[in-house]
């Protein structure tokens, strides 16, 4: 199959396809958000990414008289499991209608993927991820042991840390592969053998974490759409404000994915656009 025939629709996580998950967590065992997000932002302000630093405060709040107790890595994947019934509206009948889109061409195939800076194993323990995604790209969290207490970060994704793994995709690498071999994305691979062309690349996502892929996915000619909660008025102003200006993506919408849904309707129309365009191209070889 050319390198030309596979499109990628790459998805943040948190608040993007589901309400965020950290905070789920932090709430089930009946830790304060707000403080919880305060005390992450102090450490920001002393030097701390603010990836990191939530990932320390969520080891920090692990242990025996902590709020989250003993937690593990299977604890983790059994709340995942709990989101699938709080994925956004249209969710996951999009995926099934996109696979019925390029399953009108021929020698076209279209394929799912995470990057989120969320928890890994949360992510992982929803059905839906595991149904219809080929790749999951998040934060790591582990023990001693596989099944023991987590007590370590084994992975930290951030800001241009999310461009790394659109390098990945780009280059038919697998997370099995580069997991045991970060380094092989550095490999040289000319850009006709690339697996999954930028412009065949839709980004969707709806954080400040979220621009370097906006900017280079959209430089290279793939498309890019913005999410944003309307219901909340500074959230939504603000992500207008760093998104748009600076046509970082194509258009802002709310995370609705269904047919006639806005957000769901241009995706729907994006991928059938891309199919025309990939057997355009092939006949005017």
């Amino acid at each position: 199959m050319p390198n030309s025939s596979v499109i990628a629709v790459i998805f943040d996580f948190d608040d993007t396809l589901v309400p965020d998950s950290t905070s789920e967590l932090l709430r089930q065992y009946g830790i304060d958000t707000n403080a919880f997000w305060k005390k992450a932002q102090k450490l920001v302000s002393t030097g701390y990414d603010p990836t990191l630093a939530y990932l320390k405060l969520i080891l920090d709040n692990i242990g025996k008289e902590e709020p989250l107790g003993l937690l593990k890595r299977a604890d983790l994947k059994k709340f995942g499991a709990k989101l699938d019934p709080t994925f956004y509206s249209g969710i996951p009948a999009l995926f099934r209608d996109l696979k019925k889109i390029v399953g009108k061409f021929e020698d076209i195939s279209i394929e799912f993927y995470i990057i989120s800076g969320g928890i890994q194993d949360i992510v992982e323990g929803s059905k839906t991820v595991g149904r219809y995604f080929n790749g999951v790209y998040a934060c790591g969290l582990t023990g001693d042991s596989p099944n023991g207490i987590l007590k370590n970060i084994t992975r930290c994704v951030t800001f241009t840390e999310k461009t790394r793994y659109v390098y990945e995709i780009n280059k038919g690498l697998k997370p099995s592969q580069t997991k045991k071999n970060p380094h092989l994305v550095n490999q040289f691979v000319e850009t006709k053998d690339r697996r999954v062309p930028f412009e065949n690349m839709i980004y969707i996502g709806d954080g400040l974490t979220d621009i370097p892929c906006f900017s280079m996915i959209r430089h290279f000619k793939g498309l890019a759409f913005g999410v944003f909660n309307p219901e909340d008025e500074n959230s939504a102003k603000k992500t207008l404000r760093e998104f748009l200006k600076p046509n970082r993506v194509m258009s802002m919408h709310a995370p609705k994915y269904g047919p006639k849904e806005e957000l769901g309707s241009l995706l729907r129309t994006a991928v059938a656009e891309r199919c025309a365009r990939i057997e355009i191209e092939r006949q005017s070889v």
